[in-house]
């Protein structure tokens, strides 16, 4: 029976003192960058196309204003979107916002209806700005693509894909505990 969702953001907080750092034209040390690449929610996301060095690289060249050499398309994509975050960091921070706000706490009690019999007693919501993937699962945690969030000035609300932010998260939970 699941008895909590945490949301899991500290990734994306780092990532957004490089974005700032990075647009202001001040350097961030080498063990920034690994210790960025370090952290849980980056180390959900590795697979043999993409690791801790693919991490470290990418925001080296752009911390630096070099040149970046991908070896595979998951190395690009993360090169190009922390590009496109350093371009309008008010629309990263209208991204962020809605994230620090979440209490999926709500979808406790439906999600129990749904499984009843879940694995797991707490189910952690990562959320991580990487590559081609929109969503990873690994055991209790759902590892969401901080790149696809999407905040729709309108309505108000935040997307991934075609579904509110809170409804993308419960379909994937649903998800999770299926396996």
């Amino acid at each position: 029976m699941v008895e909590r969702i945490k949301v899991n953001f500290e990734a994306v907080e780092a990532m957004l003192y490089f974005w700032q750092t990075t647009k202001d034209k001040e350097k961030v040390s080498e063990k920034y960058l690994n210790d960025v690449a370090d952290m849980e929610g980056f180390k959900l996301i590795y697979d043999d196309e993409f690791n801790n060095e693919s991490v470290r690289r990418a925001m080296s060249a752009v911390s630096n204003r070099e040149p970046f050499q991908s070896k595979n398309k998951k190395e690009g994509r993360f090169w190009n979107n922390n590009l496109w975050m350093m371009e309008d960091l008010e629309y990263t921070d209208a991204m962020i916002q809605p994230i620090k706000k979440l209490h999926l706490d709500s979808l406790v009690e439906e999600l129990n209806k749904y499984n009843g019999n879940a694995d797991y007693d707490t189910i952690e919501v990562f959320f991580v700005p990487f590559h081609t993937e929109e969503y990873i699962i690994s055991g209790n945690k759902l590892i969401i693509n901080f790149f696809r969030v999407r905040p729709d000035f309108v309505d108000e609300n935040t997307y991934i894909g075609e579904l509110e932010i809170t409804e993308y998260i419960k379909e994937k939970i649903k998800e999770l505990l299926k396996k």
